[in-house]
């Protein structure tokens, strides 16, 4: 469908968040290796690899449903991120910064998934 998801705006910030989420969930308490840090992990990786997994799909309709698993990722990262600053394993200033990020994310994500829709409703008519 598309030449390459490398080309995308949104999975070239979302890989970016998702360095970040790495670099800083090293220094999470060691009991959160299987909890909290692979959670964010899953979380933020799961955005970049469906929007590279849907942009492959032959058909919008199937980008689509990718796109919309993205924005649940995205969503559930947020949580995570809220999580973090609550449990003080992220100082206040990191916290923003991600979430500056992540709300790009989302409306990035959520304009794709509108433009793809435009799309399908522009060749049904």
């Amino acid at each position: 469908m598309l030449k390459s998801y490398k080309n995308l705006k949104v999975w070239n910030k979302a890989y970016e968040l998702t360095l970040k989420i790495y670099q800083i969930t090293r220094y999470f308490p060691k009991e959160e290796t299987y909890g909290l840090t692979s959670q964010m992990r899953r979380a933020s990786t799961s955005i970049i690899a469906n929007i590279a997994e849907g942009s492959g799909k032959n058909h919008i309709g199937e980008f689509i449903q990718f796109i919309s698993i993205a924005i649940g990722s995205c969503n559930e990262l947020e949580v995570y991120l809220e999580l973090s600053i609550d449990l003080n394993y992220l100082k206040k200033k990191e916290y923003e910064k991600l979430n500056i990020i992540h709300v790009e994310i989302s409306k990035m994500l959520f304009g794709l998934r509108k433009s793809l829709e435009h799309k399908i409703l522009a060749t049904s008519n």
